[in-house]
């Protein structure tokens, strides 16, 4: 069947010497791997859609049967102004789509998590403090979106206890600040400018979020881009 859906870069990677595998989040159905041929050649218009962080408007056709879709048209739905300008950006922005591609299942639509994701990327695009806490924001919203919402009142999971969340001066009432948040209200956005995050704080919660996101999704201790990031939040 013919789908149309916006989509999200979330990796792209070699398939032949002319051709790339895309793999994107999509609106409509979900994460899908894209065969995009022609994409490597040096003329081809192809080649800036299918970077990783790109906003695009796709129509595809879609198989169930197959591993890998068809591309029949592609545009970009929105053109990012800065996300691709400083490496602070970048690495943000990288590991975000890279937290997602590590989390989401093949097929599975998570229509409000697509939406949260491109509100992520347009605030790293268009915002230039506190870029540690828009992070922490998606991570904790993806947490609960995929259905494991941190509660910072219980510690116990099966086999493991948390990171104490409160050891940081201001990191308890940070986490539940960013928990009962919402990106899309401008309100969340300005009191984000009036939060004081110490370098404890800063420890303290990038251990907490992430302790949660690796006992409940295998392999994310091997994220390049989560390694970075936890040099830049920690710093």
């Amino acid at each position: 069947m013919i789908v149309h859906s916006p989509a999200v870069v979330l990796r792209r990677f070699s398939y032949s010497d002319t051709s790339i595998i895309a793999r994107c989040f999509t609106q409509e159905m979900g994460k899908i791997s894209f065969m995009v041929r022609g994409a490597k050649r040096k003329k081809s218009p192809q080649t800036a859609f299918y970077e990783p962080m790109s906003h695009l408007d796709l129509v595809f056709y879609y198989n169930e049967r197959r591993d890998m879709q068809t591309v029949s048209k592609a545009n970009f739905a929105t053109t990012y102004k800065n996300i691709h300008r400083d490496l602070k950006r970048i690495g943000y922005g990288m590991a975000v789509v890279e937290l997602t591609e590590k989390t989401i299942t093949d097929h599975d639509p998570h229509s409000e998590l697509f939406i949260e994701l491109l509100n992520i990327l347009h605030t790293i695009d268009t915002r230039a403090e506190q870029l540690n806490l828009v992070y922490w924001y998606y991570q904790i919203k993806l947490l609960t979106l995929l259905g494991f919402r941190p509660d910072l009142d219980n510690r116990e999971l099966t086999g493991l206890v948390l990171p104490d969340p409160t050891k940081g001066p201001n990191s308890a009432q940070i986490l539940s600040f960013l928990l009962s948040g919402n990106l899309s209200d401008t309100g969340f956005q300005s009191k984000l400018n009036e939060l004081s995050v110490s370098s404890k704080d800063r420890q303290v919660i990038s251990q907490y979020i992430n302790t949660c996101l690796y006992y409940h999704f295998d392999g994310l201790k091997e994220l390049k881009s989560l390694r970075v990031l936890k040099a830049l939040v920690t710093a």
